[in-house]
Parts: structure tokens; sequence; C-alpha cells
């Protein structure tokens, strides 16, 4: 993060930069502020929904808390890999069986993924004149982000559809990688017996959505929502400005493009490539002047206040954990 805003800020003298910044509406400022808590909230609201459905009972603030958790280890690992697991870790903390936990992220990735892409397509077919504005200069980066995201979903499918071939195929790459000595013989064993629990949560998946059709398309429009108000965040920011001439709907298709291309990007909180990309797009937007203080406002609201308050909470929570395990007499290295 140092590195990028180095690069992006080099030449540009601070004070230029805190007086923009000045200069934007705070009171849009905290609608946008308050967008990013419905954002959270808004992926609370489905665990809490599926956690009810799963006859599980467990509070909403404690679902607030691991929408919290989980959106705090994603902003710090390579493609968001660290998130569910750390939801799931604190889930099984307060009682929540695996196989529920395991389910419900497996709905939640599915839905989160899915309403993104469809977003995308919809959009590049019925916007393409604000894309193709706007957008030229991402080119490559946003056909890719399209097939990692196409490619990512398209796995989740095949777990869910099929888990006793995702087992076998699991099997055979295993096998081989042991036979090429890229995995360790000692360690065959244990990987193995991780794929057939990964396979046994995914076929349980695999059940209950064939036979609960109606609780996916909820979800499924819970997200939509929920990722909407995340996506409009940095429309609150043009306004913010006082600017006006580009509509809602370019702003949100625009944003939308740009989660297409870097989402799924190896990078913690795709840092760098979501920068760059917000110069790229919004600089005929908001102006040259103003296009980098929109992305401090835009990344501030979106990822650090994001980041800051998860990374709290998620302390605060471990802090219990840990006291809770001194309890129950727990040795640290068991969890």
């Amino acid at each position: 993060m140092i590195l990028t805003y180095r690069m992006l800020f080099s030449g540009q003298e601070i004070s230029e930069i805190l007086d923009d910044l000045k200069d934007a509406d705070n009171r849009w400022l905290l609608g946008g502020l308050v967008l990013t808590f419905c954002f959270v909230a808004g992926e609370s609201c489905i665990i809490h929904y599926m956690l009810k459905v799963c006859k599980q009972k467990v509070s909403f603030l404690s679902c607030l808390k691991y929408s919290f958790i989980g959106f705090f280890f994603s902003y710090i690992t390579p493609s968001s890999s660290g998130g569910q697991p750390a939801q799931m870790y604190y889930m099984k903390k307060d009682g929540v069986k695996i196989g529920f936990s395991t389910l419900i992220m497996l709905l939640v990735t599915i839905a989160y993924k899915s309403v993104l892409v469809l977003l995308g397509l919809v959009l590049l077919i019925f916007n393409f004149d604000a894309v193709s504005m706007y957008g030229d200069r991402l080119g490559w980066l946003l056909a890719l982000g399209f097939v990692l995201n196409v490619a990512f979903i398209s796995g989740l499918a095949f777990l869910v559809a099929r888990p006793d071939w995702a087992r076998r195929a699991g099997i055979t790459i295993l096998n081989k990688l042991t036979d090429w000595k890229i995995v360790k013989e000692k360690n065959h064993d244990k990987a193995l017996d991780k794929i057939s629990r990964i396979c046994d949560s995914y076929a349980i998946g695999s059940s209950y959505l064939k036979e609960n059709a109606g609780v996916a398309v909820k979800v499924f429009v819970m997200t939509l929502v929920q990722r909407l108000c995340l996506f409009s965040v940095t429309w609150v920011v043009y306004k913010a400005y006082g600017l006006s001439g580009v509509s809602f709907i370019d702003i949100v298709t625009m944003q939308i493009m740009i989660a297409v291309a870097v989402e799924m990007l190896p990078l913690p909180g795709a840092a760098g490539a979501t920068e760059a990309s917000f110069i790229l797009v919004y600089e005929n937007i908001f102006g040259s002047e103003l296009v980098k203080s929109a992305l401090l406002l835009s990344r501030g609201l979106t990822f650090y206040a994001v980041l800051i308050v998860g990374g709290l909470i998620t302390f605060i929570a471990h802090i219990k954990v840990m006291r809770s395990d001194k309890q129950l007499n727990i040795p640290v290295e068991h969890r």
C-alpha cells in the first residue's frame, strides 16, 4: 500500500491533496460511510438468515462480528482467500457446527461472485457506451477478470453439482503430485483426508441447495442489494464534490468493472491494481485535479474504514477466544 501511494502521489504536494479532501461535503461522505456499513451488515443479514434456516441460534451482533472479521482477513490475504476460514473458525468457537458454517460460506461465496459477474455482463451489454468511454484503458485486465471470475464460479458449481467427481479428480491430482515428489509421501494421507472432508462438505451443500432452491434465490437477492451498496459509494464521493454530468448508473457500472477486473488478482485487498484502475477509469469523470482525492475518499470509505474496524473487532474477538480457551484449559497448539 505504501508503494502504491508513493507511486500515485509522487510529484504532488500533500497540502494540495489535503485541500481537495477538505472540499468534499461531509454530509455526502457520511452517507458513503452508511452505505459501507450496509455492505458489511448485508453479509451479516445473509449469515443470520442462513443460520436461522439451519436452526442455529446465533445473534445478529455475532453475525456482524463474523462479517467484519471476514472482510478484515479477506483484505489482507491474496484473492480474499483468508476471510471465510477465519469466519468459520469464529463460528465454531460460538458453537456453530462446521458442516453448517461450510454450507453458509459456500452459498455466500457463490452468490457474491455470481452477482458480480452477472451485473458485469448485464451492464457490459446494456451500458456498453459507458464502458467503452471510461474503461477502454482497462482492456486486457477486464477480460482477464471476467475469465478468472467465471472459472472460479464454474469450479464451485462443479464441486456443488458433482462432489464425487471432484473427489476423484482431487485424489488423482494428489497421487500425481505425490509421484512427482511435489507432495511428500508422509503428507499424502493427511492431504487425502482433507480432500475427503472438503468434498463431504460440498456433498452436503449440494443436497441442501437442490432441496432448498428458494433459500438460494433469497440469498442471491440479498447479495445483489449488499454489493450495490458498496458500488454506490463512488457516486456518493462524486456528489460530495458537487459534480454533475455523469449519471449514477455510469459511475456504478465502472465501479463494477473495476471489481470484475481486480477482485480475483492474487494481491491482498487488490492493492495497487484497484488504485491504478480507479485512476484510469475515473480520471475523465472527476477530472485530473480531483481524481486522486476521490480515490482516497472512495478507497478510504470502502476499504480502509472496514479494514480498521474489522481489525479492532478481530483483536477483541480473539482476546475473548483466548480467555475462553484458557478457562477451558485448551492448549494453544490445539486451537
